[in-house]
């Protein structure tokens, strides 16, 4: 499964956000959307996931225009975790993993349906609090619980907001190593936002990297996370370097 964001421009009101995005996203990928506050990403997570309207162009799936797909069908294929969540208050992390189930069920829930909830929390580390009420958990735990939600809707396509914002930074290296597996083993897709450009670096294979709400690069992570890229888009100095662990980028204020 592919999809692909055709010459996409968004805007608030007459503030334009976005201007002419053009990308493909491929199934066995995981592409992370990087940039400085501001830039975009939330914003065209958003209007992927088909929560805003595109101000122009077309995003398809597969070749077919988003919107003509039936809102089922789109939530087997697209599951999407934002940036900040709403719940309702004493619901169980169990019941709120199950409705990521409610595309596939019909009256009841079946042992396939709590088979894969079962799966999904254990994925991330989170059986021991099933029987938890969400509002009772931290910021980081709830933010496991709705990945856990999107693993259970077993969609062929995942959109993430930052979904590391919250976590500590085992829990953030942890969350996005599964999420690259999940995606290479299954042949899924992901998009991802992120801030943490060593994330982007190490995790994913293709990054685009936006600047006021325009594409400033797209490319491998190692070709578009370069010291003048960074200078460029971020403000910020840095340098490469090396070791037995792979590459990473150390940024520094500049002088």
């Amino acid at each position: 499964m592919n999809i692909s964001i055709e010459h996409v421009s968004q805007k608030y009101g007459s503030h334009v956000v976005l201007h002419d995005i053009d990308f493909k996203a491929e199934s066995g990928e995981v592409l992370a959307l990087l940039g400085p506050n501001g830039s975009g990403k939330s914003t065209l997570i958003k209007t992927i996931a088909d929560i805003l309207t595109p101000a122009a162009g077309m995003i398809k799936i597969d070749g077919t225009d988003l919107r003509g797909i039936d809102p089922i069908d789109r939530a087997k294929m697209i599951g999407y975790v934002p940036q900040y969540f709403h719940y309702t208050p004493f619901t169980t992390v169990l019941d709120t993993v199950l409705l990521g189930r409610r595309p596939y069920m019909n009256w009841s829930v079946s042992d396939d349906d709590l088979n894969v909830v079962d799966n999904a929390l254990s994925i991330m580390n989170i059986t021991d609090l099933s029987d938890r009420f969400v509002n009772e958990l931290s910021g980081g735990q709830r933010q496991r619980v709705f990945i856990a939600r999107a693993l259970a809707q077993a969609p062929s396509f995942f959109l993430f907001d930052e979904p590391t914002s919250s976590l500590d930074l085992r829990h953030q290296l942890e969350t996005v190593s599964t999420m690259r597996d999940i995606v290479h083993k299954d042949d899924s897709g992901m998009i991802i936002a992120l801030h943490d450009l060593n994330l982007a670096l190490r995790y994913t294979d293709k990054v685009l990297l936006l600047k006021d709400g325009e594409m400033y690069a797209y490319g491998a992570p190692d070709d578009v996370l370069t010291v003048d890229s960074v200078r460029d888009v971020y403000g910020v100095n840095s340098a490469i370097v090396e070791n037995e662990q792979g590459r990473f980028l150390l940024s520094y204020a500049p002088s």
